[in-house]
């Protein structure tokens, strides 16, 4: 079967009769020329070798046309209808311009957005010179995406100016209520005039856009180019993507794992820098205050005013997050509750140590349990002798093992993913041997991967800990544990949803005598499936357990993403579940009678529902005394949720011996377990999962031995 060969050896074989031998060396390459070698070979490459055989037609067309102008021009300031009307001569004739290596439709319109980005910095200082009115009854609707392209350039205008005013606005709100608790602790505090703040903040605004409009005069064409490669390519699936030469070059940066920053993943979602995952450990986390979720409006560096990173590009706003260590940097972000927040954080080095394993010991009705925290599913494919996610897996149970720990939690939440190969190993940690995953690519029978060693190192009492945010190789390891039966899966109602595996393709590979970088794709090849036959993809794993959180009724994961790979299902893989425990469905009706019952996850509940009508009001008023009202109103309703995550489990969780002694040479180490500690006894979710635990009773007749 090909899927035995190398994938990129036969895509190399391929392109060098069909590309490398019709070029000679030395040839000189026009930024054109360049531009259409990039198309040529991606669309080579995706046609033969992504997971989905997708066609180039209307459809896709269509799909692509859309993407790059919404990229281009998210909030709708730049482009009017009769722009779209111009460029809509295209909208079914990409597919054939691709098969053709074809780039008029990206010429147009880069050009012309080009004339539009010249008017917009006359428009905006124009506008920006006067004050607004405030006492109008007038209103913005700041979800771009269901708002049409204006009709002529005096509907755009309009469009720049309700933009504009709205973030003045927020500045003089946000500018009050400072004062407001200055003068609280500061009787003698003179406050400012609405005009006085007024003029300040359309100052800053004005600095701001100033400031961003310098960075977009810094970027080339490469740079906008990219952002219709990724046109082209998301048309396959959202995780498919193309890189350039310095979008790699910060991926294979933080591959390494060394950064100096907060030790934050960032994410960019239309006008905004979105909070994906805090890294375990990092200087972020181990503040406390930024979340999942989260969004950056602005970032100062100490002391220094905070520079408005809204519409700016994601590189850039991660050059002003990023920093030296011992460097403090403040972060102005909105809560998922709407309110604003100043977090000061001082950078460190984000070290691969924080991502390695760990783990945690505590006594509870008498007994002992360890927790064991798995990050990430790493693996150093470059050097297979170094550590990796499943050795230190089986180190850490044993460890726990001779400190006689008679059951276990494997925390996964957060956990994005990893290798597969490890997934499986650690799956296979806690069975004898058999299916832990399937996995499929275009056109052939899935293959069902095994664990092939008898031995186990955990045969006890198993609960797995999951949310939404475990992705792909958790989700694999989660699933299969489920589907054994051989432990009990507790957290988010489900996981995140990801199905597939990605390669990274470096283009010049298939163009081997281009002079210059050319970039790689990141292409989706496989799919994974359960032992059980269902994909993971979309669906992700269901809690046996489901607990309330404040993202249980909000769009999220992969079913959120547009055109995220379908669920389906492949024929069961031959396994048997475990008879592990006596009391299974007693243990679960007993959690989940709890939770039904608990007056703290009735108010988590309550809470993700205020969040989810939140979330779908995207009217602002832009009436100053009813935007201030609103905003009010909005605070005083969240302050009843202010606690809502305060809970102390009066339990003592502490490190396991061997790492007392590691204390003593590193303080920094013994600080951060320290910190994970804390947060392990206040966290009301572990709390139900060591309740889960303490009730599970093996039978007798499961009988393993372990290693």
């Amino acid at each position: 079967m090909k899927t035995k060969f190398f994938i990129s050896f036969l895509i190399s074989a391929f392109f060098y009769s069909n590309i490398v031998s019709a070029n000679k060396i030395g040839k000189q390459y026009s930024d054109s020329e360049k531009d259409k070698i990039i198309v040529y070979v991606l669309k080579n490459i995706l046609s033969r070798y992504h997971y989905v055989q997708k066609k180039l037609d209307d459809d896709f067309s269509e799909h692509v046309y859309n993407e790059f102008i919404n990229n281009l021009d998210p909030s709708k300031r730049y482009f009017t209808q009769k722009d779209i009307l111009e460029f809509s001569k295209y909208k079914y004739l990409i597919d054939d311009q691709i098969k053709n290596t074809n780039i008029d439709f990206y010429k147009l319109v880069y050009n012309r957005f080009l004339e539009k980005i010249d008017k917009a910095k006359s428009l905006y200082k124009l506008l920006l010179k006067d004050s607004f009115d405030y006492n109008s009854d007038e209103e913005i609707n700041i979800d771009y995406e269901k708002i049409p392209f204006a009709k002529n350039d005096l509907e755009l205008r309009d469009i720049w100016r309700k933009q504009l005013k709205l973030s003045v606005i927020s500045r003089v709100e946000q500018s009050e209520s400072d004062q407001d608790e200055k003068a609280k602790k500061d009787s003698i505090f003179k406050k400012k005039s609405f005009a006085e703040l007024e003029k300040v903040a359309r100052a800053k605004v004005l600095e701001n856009m100033n400031e961003l409009y310098n960075r977009i005069d810094e970027l080339e064409n490469s740079d906008w180019y990219s952002s219709f490669l990724n046109s082209i390519v998301s048309g396959f699936d959202p995780h498919t993507t193309y890189m350039s030469p310095r979008v790699k070059s910060r991926f294979d940066q933080d591959m390494s794992g060394r950064l100096e920053g907060i030790g934050a993943r960032l994410q960019k979602k239309g006008m905004y820098t979105h909070v994906v995952e805090l890294i375990s450990g990092g200087p972020a986390w181990k503040q406390g205050e930024l979340e999942s979720g989260d969004i950056i409006l602005k970032v100062a560096q100490g002391k220094n005013e905070p520079l408005d990173i809204v519409g700016m590009r994601l590189d850039d706003a991660i050059k002003f997050i990023k920093g030296k260590k011992g460097t403090e940097v403040r972060l102005t972000v909105k809560k998922i509750d709407g309110s604003l927040q100043v977090i000061s954080i001082i950078r460190d080095v984000v070290e691969l140590e924080e991502t390695f394993v760990k783990s945690s010991i505590v006594e509870k009705n008498e007994k002992t349990y360890g927790i064991v925290n798995l990050p990430k599913f790493y693996i150093d494919f470059n050097d297979p002798g170094r550590r990796d996610a499943a050795k230190d897996m089986e180190k850490e149970i044993e460890r726990l093992k001779k400190e006689g720990v008679e059951g276990l939690i494997i925390d996964l939440r957060d956990n994005g993913g990893g290798s597969l190969q490890m997934a499986i190993e650690i799956g296979g940690l806690f069975i004898d041997k058999g299916p832990i995953v399937q996995v499929k690519y275009r056109g052939e029978a899935p293959t069902v991967k095994n664990d092939v060693d008898e031995q186990i190192q955990w045969s006890g009492p198993l609960v797995v800990m999951v949310n939404e945010f475990s992705a792909s190789a958790s989700e694999i390891f989660a699933a299969a544990m489920q589907d054994y039966k051989r432990g009990i899966v507790i957290g988010g109602k489900q996981t995140y949803g990801k199905g597939t595996v990605q390669n990274i393709l470096p283009i010049n590979r298939f163009y081997e005598q281009y002079p210059s970088d050319l970039g790689s794709l990141k292409m989706t090849i496989q799919k994974f499936y359960r032992i059980s036959g269902g994909s993971t993809q979309k669906e992700g794993v269901y809690s046996d357990i489901a607990l309330p959180s404040r993202y249980s009724y909000m769009e999220f994961g992969e079913r959120d993403l547009k055109g995220a790979l379908p669920w389906d299902k492949v024929v069961q893989a031959n396994y048997k579940k475990k008879n592990s425990y006596s009391n299974w469905e007693e243990v679960v009706n007993n959690s989940q009678q709890r939770i039904f019952n608990d007056k703290k996850f009735k108010k988590i509940s309550e809470y993700a529902k205020w969040l989810k009508r939140n979330q779908e009001d995207n009217i602002l008023s832009l009436n100053y005394n009813d935007f201030k009202s609103k905003r009010h109103k909005k605070e005083n309703e969240g302050k009843r949720f202010k606690e809502v995550f305060k809970f102390d489990s009066n339990l003592t969780f502490s490190s396991p011996k061997y790492e007392n002694e590691l204390f003593k040479k590193d303080t920094v180490l013994k600080d951060k377990r320290f910190a994970w500690h804390k947060s392990l006894k206040k966290d009301i979710y572990m709390n139900e999962a060591l309740n889960v635990l303490s009730e599970l009773k093996m039978n007798k007749e499961y009988a393993i031995v372990e290693k």
